[in-house]
Formats: C-alpha cells, structure tokens, sequence
C-alpha cells in the first residue's frame, strides 16, 4: 500500500466526521481548517489563497468529497513526504472522527487504545470506501491479540461472531472501524483478561503492525566513549534499531541503521558479560549483551532478517503478509466470479440441452405415436384379411356340404343305374378311366383356377401393401429436415421391405407364369380327354344307345355319380330311358 493510499483513510475519516447531515458533503469553511490542519502535520506549506481559488464557484454551497479530492491530491498530497510524523497526523484525523462516533462509557478500553485500534484498522482494510475491514483480517487481528495478551485462541467463539454478524449484515463479510472498536471494547474476546493486559495486548500490536517495530525489550549496550554497559530499551524496526532510556520510550538516546552492509554476529563472553553479540554497521560497531541465550539468539535472528528484507528490497513481514492476504482475496475473489460465470455458461448449456432433450422427447413420442398408428393399421389389415379369410372359409364348407348332399343324392340313382350296366363293364371299365382323365383333367384345371386366384388376391395384396409403403415412404419424405435423419434407419428398413415385397412379387408373377403353364396342360390334356371320350361315344351309341358320352362346354347342373359329375342331366337321363325301352320292346316282339 502507497503512503497516499494510507494516508487517504485517515483523511476519510476525518471528512466523514465533519459530514454533519451525512449528506456526503462539507462546507468550504470547515474544509478550510481541514486542509491547514493537514498542511500543518505534514509539514507542507498552506496556500489558502488555492483553495478559494478552487471552489471560486461553489461560494454559496457545501463542498462534496468529489469536489474536495482534485485539491487535496494537487496541493497537500502531491507534496507530501515521509519526513512528518505520521503519529500526530493520524492523531489529528482520529480527534476529528472519534468526537462524532465514539461512545467511550460502554467501552472497556481507554481512548488511546481505541486510536491504536483505529490505527490498526486503517492498516488492515480494504482499499475501498467507505473502507470496512473483512472477517479474514478481523481474525488476523484478533489471534494477533489474544497472542499478544498471552491467551489461547477459541476458534468457536469467533465462528459464532462470524455467523452472528453474517445474520446481522445481510451475508456481508465486513465491518467498519467502530464496530471493530466496539467488539474489542466489549470485552467479548478478552474474557478473564483484566484491562491493563488487553491495553498491553493492544499496544504491542499497535507496535508491531503500524510503528513496524519487529522486536524490543531491555538490553545493555558499551558506550563508545566511557566504555561502560547501561541498560537500554532497544526498539528493532526494519531500517533501524533505536534504543531509549526506558519502556515509555519517552527519551531517544540514539539509533543503529541498518543497511545492506550491515552484519550481526555472537561474541564471545568476556569482561564478565554474558550472551554478548556485535552489531556491525556503515558508521558505528555496536556490542550489547541479552539478558539470556535465547533472548541473543532471537535478537541475532531478527536483525539478520532485517538486513535480509533490506538486501531483497522487501517490505517488513507484516506488510508482506497483508500484501500476500490480500493478493490471496482477490484471487479468490477473482476465482469465485470466474466460477459463477462458468456455472452461468454451464446453467446455460445445461438449458440448452435440456430443450434440446425435450424436443428429442417430442420427437421419439410423435415417432412412437406414428409407429403405433402403423402397428394399428397393420393389425386392422391382418384382421380385416382373417375376416376375409373366414368368410371364404364358411363359404367353401358351405359349398362343401352341398356337394356332399348332392352326393348322397345321386348315389342312390347312380347303384340303381349300375345295375341295368352290369353287362357293360368291360366296355365301361375303359370309359371310366376316360372319365377318370378327364375328372382329374377338371380338378387340375380347378386347381390351378384356384391357384390362380390365391396368386392374384396375393398380388392385389402385395401391390396394395406396396402402394402403402409408397404412400408412407413419400409422407415421410415430406416431414422436415430433423425428421428425415431420425427415420433414416426406418426408411431404410421400409426399403428393405419394399425390395422383398418386390421379390415376392416377382415369385408370385413366375408361380401365376407357371400355373398358366400348367393351365394350359391341362387344356391340352382335357382336350385329349374330350376327343378320346367321343370317340367312345360313338361306339357306346352302337352297343346300347342309351348313354351319352360327357361332352366339355356346358355349366349347367350335373348330376353326381360315385365316380365324379355325370355326362348328362335328368332330363337326357329319361330320353335315354324311354329309347333304350323302346328299342327293348322292339327287340322282344321280333325274338
């Protein structure tokens, strides 16, 4: 932190302390006082003349923080070296700001370890205002003054201040300079201590963090001109070692600087001194005794560190600490926001991808809807066909039965037709396997009728079902572009079916090729059958004259014999009868 930064605070204090109304701004005449008073402990000159020069336009209102900071940075801070004492410039800030706010009756401190703690509060907090000072550097200094006062840190105590606070501020991780004094002053972190050890606890902190004082105690030191040991109070900061004549540090008896060339090494014990050390810097050797060994072996170590920190260009332990705290913050600070814009992206990608998951959903369901509606479809075809199948089925019994009756029938007729031909078996038995040839001419050409029409009613099937998966092919071919990749694979599959359809179609047109082929044999084969059964037509009309060969043509209805459908109807049947009588009774009057 830059002296400006520092310096800053305190001023901040102070010109929020004359802010009476809190209205964030100041009148010219109290910034007038401010301004000398600062010009005066910083030793810089006061040009009152600069100041009316710069608020020439603001002679009849107050003055904002905004308006004050162009002048206090161009004629007060520019100017401002290290060579003032920063103690009676925070003094002079912490006498404006403790009037206003400070409630010194329900505190258990004294007002000079309410400054120190102020003092340590402007070192510690953040660089921003107002400034607030966070739990991490409120823990900080809270185990540096239980330390301090030689107590043990209670982790839970401060865990439930930080969880009490967290429900008192709203989540916010910080405080301000009063309620820092106010926890301290309550004695909340301090029991069973009484108040001159939390005044020494406070002081040796206000020593070490803000007068950067590393170590200090009593030691004796040989003079360089009567060569004798007195006691001194020797204070060790980070460039230099000053000794005073008592703890109060009331009279400065001189000082050691050190340096880059500075060196630091134990001596031997000699002129009845003990754990002596020797301090070697760029004007003047030092011997000092500790009062023990451990006491010389700590100061050896930090004056080493000292000229260490002074070789490296670094600033104390302190102060690298709170740089290194605060580096530290504001990586996580800068880690937390990355990881809250990363878990946005995330939430935003996972939102993404839940629509997207949602409109797959859709998908797949109208998908599914559709492969059910198909499944329906298919299932009321495969019914409909069964339906139809049945139908054809109780037909063809029904014919089946009728056959059957006529059979029974004609069976009767045909034992008594039998009869009358008993002499004509031989010539018959050839007949008959002439009819024979031709009943299994008929059933053949039945058969392939039939087979024929199984074909075509399989074609028509098949061509219907193809036109269906043509329709649904070219539906699907209509639906966007998301779609047409889902149904890829189906189509494809469709595709597939479509090829074996085809396949099946073109066994169905080879079998109905090769069932006309057999038709035609079987023509063929019936028209041999027709030309042998004339043949014996004509020779059965010169035995008996009664009978009539079966002739191919006719469809009317036909009797029924035990060997198949007969060559003539009733009708033809009684003709016959009445001439073979006929010819009988002939044949009887000429015997």
């Amino acid at each position: 932190m830059s002296l400006r930064d520092e310096l800053l605070k305190s001023i901040w204090h102070a010109f929020t302390a004359l802010d009476v109304d809190k209205s964030g701004k100041v009148s010219k005449s109290q910034l007038k006082v401010l301004s000398h008073n600062l010009c005066t402990v910083m030793r810089i000159p006061h040009d009152p003349v600069a100041l009316e020069e710069h608020f020439k336009d603001d002679d009849e209102g107050p003055v904002s923080n905004q308006g004050y900071m162009p002048y206090l940075n161009k004629f007060i801070l520019d100017k401002a070296t290290n060579n003032f004492d920063r103690q009676d410039f925070d003094r002079m800030c912490w006498t404006l700001c403790s009037r206003k706010n400070l409630d010194q009756n329900q505190l258990l401190i004294s007002n000079e370890d309410a400054f120190k703690i102020w003092c340590i509060f402007n070192f510690l907090s953040e660089d921003s205002y107002p400034p607030v000072i966070v739990t991490e550097e409120v823990e900080y200094f809270l185990r540096k003054l239980t330390e301090a006062m030689g107590g043990s840190w209670v982790e839970e105590r401060f865990e439930d201040y930080k969880l009490q606070m967290l429900s008192q501020q709203q989540q916010q991780q910080s405080i301000s300079v009063w309620q820092l004094i106010d926890l301290v002053g309550s004695g909340h972190f301090s029991k069973g201590m009484d108040r001159q050890t939390l005044s020494m606890g406070i002081h040796e902190l206000h020593q070490e963090l803000i007068m950067d004082v590393l170590k200090q105690g009593y030691m004796l030191k040989k003079g360089h001109k009567r060569k004798n040991w007195t006691e001194r109070w020797f204070t060790l900061k980070p460039n230099s070692i000053s000794y005073y004549v008592s703890e109060d540090q009331a009279e400065k008896k001189g000082d050691i600087l050190l340096d880059q060339d500075c060196s630091v090494e134990a001596l031997p014990d000699k002129e009845g001194k003990k754990c002596l050390f020797f301090i070697r810097s760029s004007h003047k050797s030092f011997e000092i005794s500790a009062s023990d060994k451990k006491k010389k072996q700590e100061w050896i170590q930090a004056i080493q560190t000292c000229v260490s920190l002074l070789r490296a260009g670094r600033q104390a332990p302190h102060r690298e600490s709170r740089h290194k705290r605060r580096e530290l913050r504001l990586k996580q600070q800068a880690d937390q926001e990355e990881l809250r814009t990363r878990m946005k992206e995330l939430q935003t990608a996972n939102e993404t991808k839940q629509h997207e998951l949602e409109d797959m959903r859709k998908a797949l369901e109208e998908a599914a809807a559709n492969a059910a509606e198909e499944e329906r479809q298919r299932l009321q075809t495969q019914a409909d066909l069964q339906d139809r199948y049945r139908v054809d089925l109780e037909r063809e019994k029904m014919v089946r039965q009728q056959m059957e009756e006529q059979v029974a029938q004609k069976s009767t007729e045909l034992e008594q037709y039998l009869q009358r031909v008993r002499e004509m078996e031989d010539m018959y038995r050839r007949l008959e396997d002439a009819l024979e040839e031709e009943r299994r001419t008929r059933q053949d050409e039945e058969t392939v009728r039939k087979l024929q029409a199984r074909l075509l009613e399989e074609e028509s099937a098949k061509r219907a079902e193809l036109e269906k998966i043509h329709l649904r092919q070219q539906q699907a071919i209509s639906e966007t572009e998301a779609e047409k990749q889902e149904l890829q694979k189906e189509r494809l599959a469709k595709d597939n079916a479509l090829r074996d359809a085809m396949m099946q179609l073109q066994q169905l047109e080879q079998d109905r090729q090769g069932a006309l082929e057999q038709y035609q044999t079987v023509m063929k084969k019936l028209e041999d059958a027709t030309n042998n059964t004339k043949t014996w037509k004509h020779k059965v009309a010169e035995h008996e004259g009664f009978l009539r060969l079966i002739q191919p043509g006719s469809k009317a209805h036909q009797m029924i014999t035990n060997w198949g459908p007969a060559a003539f109807s009733d009708a033809e049947l009684s003709l016959r009868e009445k001439k073979w009588q006929e010819m009988k009774n002939q044949v009887t009057p000429a015997q």
